[in-house]
């Protein structure tokens, strides 16, 4: 791991579907003193951005090359099958490849599911689509129908589309990767807050945290210390306190004129007449 970067910021760029959101709080709030800038890449674009340097980690979609980026599966996703709702695929839940076997099956250019021509079910339009919203657009005009992992369903919907999902199905997956040479600091802070890592647990910058925050922590320990010797100074203050309202009970002129404890005693100290004896 080299030294932490010099950068002001650190940029992680996201491929379409990916949502980075809860990653970047998680971040704002460990690392407030360093910006983290979101940079949105097209889906065929995450692995060069991050050879030639656009970012300094990325969530992007596998496969990337191993020998050159490190890499961590965070997810994979449901793929799904697009059509328009009036078609007869909707009146399934759930939708077998064998079902899209007359059906145009549109393959766009920036595919995310490793499809080729001899895995792709159904019938192949006559010409490939450039991205995925391209091939949404003619599954809307009703030529044809989409297989697409279902963030991107969700990015690209229409009212007039639906989508189900599809039983064995290619399938994508979603990674944290970075280039291997630059797995400074700050990479390794992200590392921890996709992999769930608390902060006490970070390999990163934060890790030096809660050391420093420890010390807060001394006085409290110090007055947990310091609560049962004045629980036991109260109580000997309270016994001769106790002891004194004893003492003071009885009138000092019912201890003198010597009367017996019990009911005589309390009786000899009233005021008032005594009760005549018949």
């Amino acid at each position: 791991m080299t030294d932490m970067q010099v950068n002001p910021s650190f940029r992680l760029a996201y491929v379409p579907g990916v949502t980075p959101g809860k990653w970047a709080r998680v971040w704002g709030e460990r690392l407030p003193d360093v910006p983290l800038d979101l940079v949105a890449v097209p889906s065929t674009e995450g692995e060069r951005t991050l050879r030639e340097g656009g970012a300094d980690a990325g969530l992007v979609r596998l496969p990337v090359d191993k020998d050159v980026l490190s890499a961590i599966p965070l997810y994979t996703e449901t793929t799904v099958v697009v059509f328009p709702k009036d078609h007869w695929l909707a009146a399934a839940e759930e939708v077998a490849l064998d079902d899209l076997a007359e059906e145009v099956v549109f393959h766009p250019l920036d595919d995310t599911l490793g499809l080729t021509a001899e895995t792709l079910p159904g019938r192949p339009a006559i010409a490939r689509p450039d991205t995925t919203e391209d091939a949404v657009e003619l599954v809307a005009a009703n030529v044809g129908v989409l297989l697409v992992p279902q963030s991107l369903a969700r990015l690209h919907h229409r009212r007039d589309l639906t989508y189900r999902p599809v039983a064995e199905a290619p399938q994508s997956q979603v990674a944290l990767a970075w280039p291997q040479e630059r797995t400074t600091d700050l990479v390794e802070e992200i590392i921890g807050i996709v992999r769930g890592r608390t902060v006490n647990s970070s390999r990163g910058r934060g890790a030096a945290q809660p050391a420093q925050a420890q010390p807060k922590g001394e006085p409290k320990k110090a007055a947990a210390q310091r609560k049962p010797q004045q629980q036991a100074g109260g109580q000997r203050a309270g016994g001769s306190k106790a002891g004194g309202q004893r003492s003071g009970g009885q009138k000092p002129g019912a201890q003198r004129s010597g009367a017996p404890k019990g009911r005589g005693g309390p009786a000899a100290a009233r005021k008032g007449k005594p009760k005549r004896r018949g």
